[in-house]
This record gives C-alpha cells, sequence and structure tokens, in this order.
C-alpha cells in the first residue's frame, strides 16, 4: 500500500501500524510526535494504530534551541 509521509510517497506492506513509519524513516520512538489524516496518534497507540492506503502521516521531532 501507499502512504504519505511528510509529503513524500512511501510504499508499506498491507496492515502496517503506525510504528513501521518510524522504522522507515530510521527515528527512533522519543522525542517524535505523529499523527495521521490530522490526527495526533498517542505513542502508546502507534504499535496497534493500522495505516489504510493512502494515509497522509506527519512526523514531527522535537528540536532544542531558540
Amino acid at each position: 500500500m501507499q502512504v504519505w509521509i511528510n509529503g513524500a510517497a512511501h510504499e508499506l506492506p498491507a496492515g502496517a501500524r503506525v510504528a513501521a513509519v518510524l522504522d522507515v524513516l530510521g527515528l527512533p520512538g522519543r522525542g517524535v510526535a505523529v499523527a495521521v489524516d490530522g490526527e495526533l496518534v498517542r505513542r502508546a497507540d502507534w504499535p496497534a494504530t493500522p495505516l489504510v492506503d493512502g494515509a497522509r502521516v506527519e512526523v514531527l521531532t522535537a528540536v532544542q534551541g531558540g
């Protein structure tokens, strides 16, 4: 299935969960926020939240500084 991650198309296996997105991007599970189709997904729900074909996923990482 195809999902959009931060505006770029990515192929993921059918039934992929939100947690798979972090693997695709090579990101750790900390310091990251994830929204699917405009809805924030709690970190505790990442392993259980399925993605559907065409889903729009936004991944934001925390940045220090000012």
